[in-house]
């Protein structure tokens, strides 16, 4: 690999680690609460999948830095800088919804009726890691 790809390499990286993380968090807690109930084992499923959306994030920004690193729109070392920067935000964006995702299970095996409720806090942190996508292609 070029040094002028660690930009996109750390974009996608870090998303990806914290996607894995978040998936994680939620699935363990999913396999906990799918012991004990006979239910809407579905619903807890989708639930613990969904910070994998944030490495949807890091996979366009990846492609989008490479191909202006390519052009010549961006430096390497602005890349980098971006990679890294939004990249971690969006690491962490993914970890920390795993974690409210892994909340949102625990209420929904205790009371089904806040099912939809959960998805709340689990949109505002997903806006965060949007917001660091989106202001990372302002950069660009």
């Amino acid at each position: 690999m070029a040094f002028n790809m660690i930009g996109p390499a750390l974009a996608l990286g870090l998303s990806a680690i914290g996607a894995s993380i978040g998936c994680a968090c939620a699935g363990v807690t999913s396999h906990g609460v799918m012991s004990r109930t006979e239910e809407g084992h579905g619903k807890l499923i989708g639930i613990s999948a969904m910070p994998a959306s944030q490495l949807i994030y890091g996979f366009v920004l990846m492609l989008l830095l490479k191909n202006n690193i390519e052009i010549g729109a961006v430096t390497p070392l602005s890349a980098a800088a971006i990679g890294a920067s939004s990249g971690t935000a969006i690491m962490i964006a993914a970890i920390f919804q795993g974690l409210c995702c892994s909340s949102a299970i625990q209420a929904t095996a205790k009371q089904p009726n806040v099912f939809g409720k959960t998805f709340v806090a689990i949109g505002i942190v997903e806006s965060f890691a949007l917001f660091a996508f989106v202001f990372a292609l302002l950069l660009m």
